[in-house]
């Protein structure tokens, strides 16, 4: 019986497919498990990210399955976004045709994998079905004044023409098109997720099943900051002929450093700064700020604030006070201070900041040094900023203490004389929602000549993304050209009204989804709470680093409200998080620009499904990089034919030749029963720490071990441990390769559905032993394995070594230069 993997893995395909095994319930007796992974963007082909993610979760859900879990493991769409549109106008097709052909082939390509998905539940987010329930979410957060509209400088891609958000900004450029990316001022829709700012950061620490890389991701992106907001009054205003600037002509800086104060030369102002136009009305170079002004609002946030960006700037003509010592301070316009952040305006000190350095070192700013290292109290700043912790000194009463100490004597200070007030700030800004855009979840407000900005009411939802439009390289949005969309009638009062034309950001779509797979086939609302607080939260997500930052903060936002919406009893969406890493090829991450792409259905046509998937399990750990290698695969091949082989092997003898086995237990039996619960043990110890890759080496080691009973034994097997190895090498393997696992279970015998069959417990009993595992190597390359006596000396170990067989046919009388023991651990023989 040969191994004729395409037939065995259409065969299973079909078998699970037809009986819907993977079919989810909620009434079950079973603890449930909700194990997710990132659903994909269907933009025509798989690639070997997308299957190593998907192999990931499966491995797990089947294990999961096998432990008595009632498992969610479902699938679906992020369908809208700016690629299909692209495509659209590119190939002259309607975004819908691009988007659903492509989920017909990637769907194809999937189910080849043997993925164990819920296909039933599946979820298209371009679905009317989908984004009416997209469209109900902002419904709830404009009523509870957390969705909101106002006018903000923002990435702008000419050639996409279209907003971006930052993470879609790579080095300045527009990551789809590749252009380089401005600012743009538009009105814009906003959610309030600040409103959850602390929330969204104080609740990471109750994430233990999340990696603390991703963690301090998180809390970097929110930003919290603990400082002082301090007023520097406005000199040089002509109070009677220049309107008052925001606090009876004061501008406000905000600083977590107030112990530096001292040492504050300049005040940079940000170029967006709502008052910047006031400060140099009238002066004589306004002409050059007005010039700078625009050219900094044509560089995106990313590059401004890049340390490889040159911090320039203008001088406004006009002058601060600092209150603390009543200076006199020049204001300058700065690319590196931005609006959205504090309060857009900065206070500059040279001397103990690096970009203040800088910056006053290119326009011949003051130096002023106000902390000094410990040991050096006539410590003056000379060639670059001194950021650490020292004494003050040039700051009359509060010389000579220590800056961390300065810093609240300082507040306090600053406190008491009305000068300033103490502030918690966050880095994290609204997310921005609005695009300009056709294929996305219209933005569900209309604008009526008597109400004004209204809500649609939830009983006209969805409103539907028009199919007859134009697409143009040209022009704005289809939507701002369709009257057909435009025009609409106001549910209020009845008069006629026009509908918003921008569309919603896709992160919208995906900040809910994992709620949706709970209850997909509802009409009614987006979800049933009973269902959704079932399954929820998922007990395991599974996707890349890249997205570690936006999709998982925007995930945690929204759930967080329907929460307190009343809708969800859990606070978080994720439970435990598994970042995994790249698939790359020749050191570079797989990219149809570099050509390194590799076809899945190339792999699965030339070795099977199920050596693509040991292949991606074994290669690298989870969360590390995985480097593409041909000959691997072919291994992963080599390996399945070998077990296939010893399992047909041992099936020829129990159906022809019974009498080969018997009953008897020597050392070779023992020897084997202990490789076996060995392996349970290790296997499930690496199911619990996420260790999958050197999983796949135990159960490879365990495949040897039932080899070599084979050729130890001179045909008189034991067949109830010949019986335990195979059932368990079948099991064990099952999650990672299951067409050929399921087919082998079928020809030994099982009448039992191996999905369902339990998984098994290591008998401690067996794994106790006197002896203990050594590896034999020849000049450090392994070449076997050895069960030794602890007790024995090295001469007894090196006679036995010497004598493996794997080492003599290696060795070939070849010259041994030096033979190293470490004692119950390695055996390394050296040879010329």
């Amino acid at each position: 019986m040969q191994y004729y993997f395409k037939i065995v893995e259409k065969k299973w395909q079909k078998i699970w497919e037809n009986s819907k095994t993977f079919k989810a319930h909620e009434k079950s007796n079973k603890p449930k498990y909700y194990i997710l992974e990132m659903f994909p963007y269907p933009s025509g082909n798989l690639h070997m990210g997308h299957v190593r993610n998907y192999t990931i979760g499966d491995v797990l859900a089947r294990y999961k399955i096998m432990n008595g879990y009632n498992v969610l493991h479902p699938i679906g769409w992020d369908a809208f976004g700016l690629p299909a549109e692209n495509a659209a106008i590119k190939n002259e097709t309607h975004p819908q045709k691009w988007t659903f052909d492509n989920i017909k082939n990637m769907k194809k390509q999937i189910k080849k994998i043997g993925t164990s998905y819920d296909w039933s539940r599946e979820i298209i987010t371009a679905e009317e079905k989908y984004y009416k329930f997209t469209q109900w979410i902002f419904l709830k957060l404009f009523e509870n004044n957390l969705a909101y509209q106002k006018k903000s400088f923002v990435n702008w891609c000419p050639s996409c023409r279209t907003v971006l958000a930052n993470e879609q900004v790579v080095c300045g450029k527009c990551e789809r098109c590749k252009n380089i990316v401005g600012k743009k001022n538009l009105k814009q829709w906003f959610f309030k997720i600040t409103n959850y700012a602390e929330n969204l950061l104080s609740d990471l620490k109750k994430l233990d099943g999340w990696s603390d890389k991703v963690k301090n991701m998180q809390s970097n992106w929110i930003g919290r900051s603990t400082g002082v907001e301090i007023n520097f009054k406005i000199d040089e205003i002509n109070t009677l002929n220049s309107p008052k600037l925001m606090s009876e002509n004061f501008l406000t800086v905000y600083t977590t450093r107030p112990d530096t104060i001292f040492g504050v030369t300049y005040i940079a102002i940000a170029p967006e700064h709502p008052d910047i136009f006031k400060i140099i009305h009238g002066k004589q170079n306004e002409s050059e700020c007005r010039i700078f002004i625009e050219k900094a609002k044509l560089q995106s946030e990313i590059i401004r604030t890049s340390s490889e960006t040159e911090k320039d700037g203008v001088f406004t003509g006009s002058y601060a006070i600092n209150p603390i010592n009543e200076e006199k301070i020049p204001i300058y316009i700065t690319n590196y201070v931005l609006c959205d952040y504090g309060t857009g305006v900065v206070m500059g000190v040279p001397a103990h900041d690096t970009r203040d350095f800088e910056f006053a070192k290119n326009y011949n700013i003051p130096i002023k040094t106000v902390i000094y290292p410990k040991e050096d109290p006539h410590f003056e700043v000379s060639n670059c900023a001194f950021e650490a912790n020292g004494i003050l000194k040039n700051s009359r009463e509060f010389n000579e203490i220590e800056n961390t100490e300065a810093i609240e004597k300082i507040a306090h200070y600053l406190e008491n004389k009305k000068f300033g007030k103490r502030k918690i700030n966050y880095k994290l800004r609204d997310w921005l929602i609005s695009r300009q855009r056709y294929w996305g979840a219209p933005i569900p407000i209309i604008y009526c000549p008597k109400c004004g900005i209204i809500a649609e009411s939830e009983k006209n939802l969805p409103v539907k993304l028009p199919e007859n439009v134009k697409f143009s390289k040209n022009k704005k949005s289809p939507l701002a050209d369709c009257d057909e969309f435009i025009n609409t009638t106001c549910h209020k009062c009845g008069k006629n009204a026009k509908r918003e034309v921008d569309t919603m950001d896709t992160f919208v779509c995906s900040s809910w989804y994992f709620l949706r797979f709970c209850d997909s086939d509802n009409i009614e609302v987006p979800f049933s709470p009973n269902k959704a607080n079932y399954w929820m939260n998922v007990d395991q997500y599974i996707g890349g680093i890249e997205h570690a930052i936006l999709h998982l903060l925007y995930s945690r936002f929204i759930t967080k409200f329907l929460k307190d919406l009343g809708y969800l009893k859990e606070n978080e969406p994720f439970k435990n998080l598994l970042t995994q890493g790249m698939v790359l090829k020749n050191g570079s991450k797989m990219s149809k620009s570099i050509g390194n792409v590799i076809n899945p259905d190339e792999i699965i046509e030339k070795y099977g499904a199920d050596s693509a998937r040991i292949f991606i399990m074994f290669a690298a750990p989870l969360e590390k990089d995985l480097e593409w290698n041909d000959s691997s695969v072919e291994g992963a091949y080599r390996f399945l034919k070998r077990v296939w082989k010893i399992i047909i092997y041992f099936k020829n003898i129990k159906e022809k030749k019974e009498k080969a086995f018997s009953e008897k237990t020597d050392e070779n039996t023992k020897t084997l029963k202990r490789a076996i619960h060995y392996a349970i043990k290790k296997i499930t110890e690496d199911f619990k720490n996420s260790s999958l890759n050197t999983s796949i080496s135990r159960i490879m080691e365990l495949c040897n071990a039932l080899y070599k009973y084979k050729e130890t034994i001179d045909y008189n097997y034991n067949f109830n441990i010949v019986n335990e190895a195979i059932e368990n090498i079948l099991i064990m393997l099952y999650p990672f390769a299951p067409h050929i696992c399921c087919e082998m279970w079928l020809i030994w015998g099982k009448e039992t559905n191996l999905v369902f069959t339990k998984w098994n417990k290591f008998d401690k009993k067996a794994i106790e032993t006197d002896e203990v595992q050594i590896v034999l190597q020849i000049n450090g390359k392994i070449k076997d394995k050895l069960f030794i006596k602890t007790n024995l000396n090295g001469d007894e170990v090196k006679n036995m070594a010497l004598n493996n067989q794997k080492i003599k046919k290696a060795l070939n009388e070849k010259e041994i230069v030096n033979f190293i023991y470490i004692k119950n651990k390695i055996v390394n023989i050296v040879i010329k």
